[in-house]
């Protein structure tokens, strides 16, 4: 690592630049668009959130306040937890903990800044991970292997199906780190009892493991408020969810980002919630009128991201998404099967349910919820068994009139990359052009930019789609 960034705290970075970028919408809209010509490296993101509005301004916030959290963790008493994106911080807001999801924060450096994450993703390697692990790890965790983030106290983590460079990522931090460290196991199948009990089980211990490592006993009143919380997020998530299958669908690419980087980062947490009703109202209003929710106004084709977006260079994929009038129906990462969710009705099986009648009830739900996360629920095997990876892409595309579908990682995706040409290829006989991008979602390093613009529009040309 250039000697340059360690001088600088990754956290306090991030921290003052995302609180900085929050306070420019407060002005004037003369005032924001003068200090937009000024921002450094991230101005199509801070461009991007101004433009969604309400809602781009409260996930905006929502990330600043994200951060603010961590900064202030050790003046308030807080212990700091690392975890995954397949981790529900749930539970933790639960035991006042404050979470470090590894993949969120990546994600965010990626967009922000023109030189991404590269030094930290290389530190990692330099100090012993594989260098085709996940680079969606190696981002954030660079800098915290590198002791430039704040002090990690323990390490809990969510086995997401059989990705095993996401598992071995926090196994390797733990260990370099040297700090206690809890893996979930993930549940082989779902709606069994045997799979439930186990699951279940598991998560009990994972709450014994907390209480030791805080200090704290869990409070059931407060995860029963908690969990209410949850419940109104699940509602207002389901609802935007079917927006997905208007015609034209009334919300910007963004508000994908939105859903699943608020359920990743504040599920639980009325940071969210504020951002869930911003979206709801603002997706009505567009509806209500029959406007798209792309900027150019008119939607020119629906895509299905069947796994993850793309998060290097300055937002420049949602930029293109919105110059192409191509909207987004979502993707593996915005679902959260909810059992009153449109799609998980066509799922049977699929969901899960809310219930605070006793502590055990609580545990229950919030690890079926749990269970239900991205690569935790879809890719736990074979992609085109039941209740699994082919299904769930087939049924959501077909709910909301897909057109094509795209999918997109990284190197790392090891898992998916194995039955990538074969589920392509079940998706072309259902009468769904796929592309597959072959670029890395965090590191632009693999595949530049424009080179990754290129491929796609080439795929719109040839398949007569734009």
């Amino acid at each position: 690592m250039r000697p340059e960034l360690k001088e600088y705290n990754y956290d306090w970075m991030m921290g003052k630049t995302l609180k900085a970028a929050a306070m420019v919408p407060g002005g004037t809209q003369k005032e924001t668009d003068l200090a937009l010509k000024y921002l450094p490296y991230y101005h199509g993101v801070a461009d991007a959130f101004f433009n969604a509005g309400d809602p781009g301004i409260q996930l905006l916030k929502m990330l600043s306040q994200y951060y603010e959290n961590i900064l202030t963790a050790r003046e308030k008493g807080k212990k700091i937890v690392a975890t995954t994106f397949c981790q529900t911080p749930a539970i933790f807001y639960a035991m006042d903990v404050v979470p470090v999801t590894f993949e969120v924060l990546t994600a965010l450096g990626g967009l922000v800044w023109k030189r991404g994450l590269f030094d930290y993703m290389d530190y990692c390697c330099e100090v012993g991970m594989s260098e085709t692990s996940c680079s969606s790890q190696r981002g954030a965790m660079g800098a915290y292997l590198a002791r430039l983030g704040e002090e990690i106290d323990f390490v809990v983590c969510d086995t997401p199906g059989v990705c095993d460079t996401n598992a071995n990522a926090f196994s390797f931090a733990a260990t370099y780190l040297d700090k206690p460290y809890y893996q979930l196991n993930y549940p082989s199948t779902l709606g069994d009892d045997r799979s439930e009990k186990y699951h279940l089980d598991d998560y009990k211990e994972m709450i014994k493991f907390l209480e030791k490592n805080t200090g704290k006993k869990m409070d059931y009143d407060r995860l029963a408020a908690l969990i209410k919380i949850v419940d109104q997020q699940d509602e207002l998530i389901g609802e935007l969810e079917d927006m997905f299958m208007l015609v034209p669908v009334p919300m910007p690419p963004l508000f994908n980002l939105a859903m699943y980087a608020g359920r990743f980062a504040f599920c639980g947490h009325e940071a969210f919630t504020r951002l869930l009703s911003s979206m709801l109202e603002w997706a009505r209003t567009q509806a209500k009128q029959g406007h798209s929710g792309l900027k150019s106004g008119k939607e020119k084709l629906r895509a299905y991201m069947c796994y993850i977006d793309h998060y290097t260079v300055d937002m420049n994929f949602w930029h293109y998404l919105d110059e192409r009038g191509i909207a987004t129906v979502g993707s593996i990462l915005s679902r959260n099967f909810r059992d009153i969710s449109t799609y998980a009705q066509f799922l049977e099986g699929s969901g899960y349910g809310v219930d605070v009648s006793s502590p055990e009830a609580m545990i229950d739900t919030i690890a079926q919820m749990n269970a239900r996360l991205p690569m935790v629920r879809s890719i736990r095997g074979p992609y085109d068994k039941r209740n699994m990876w082919l299904e769930e892409t087939l049924a959501i595309a077909k709910l909301c009139h897909a057109q094509c579908i795209i999918y997109n990682g990284t190197p790392g995706c090891r898992n998916t990359w194995g039955m990538v040409k074969p589920f392509s290829r079940d998706l072309e006989n259902q009468g769904y052009p796929v592309h597959i991008m072959n670029d890395d979602a965090f590191d632009d390093r693999v595949e530049s930019w424009d080179s990754t613009r290129e491929r796609l529009d080439e795929f719109f040309q040839v398949r007569g789609l734009l």
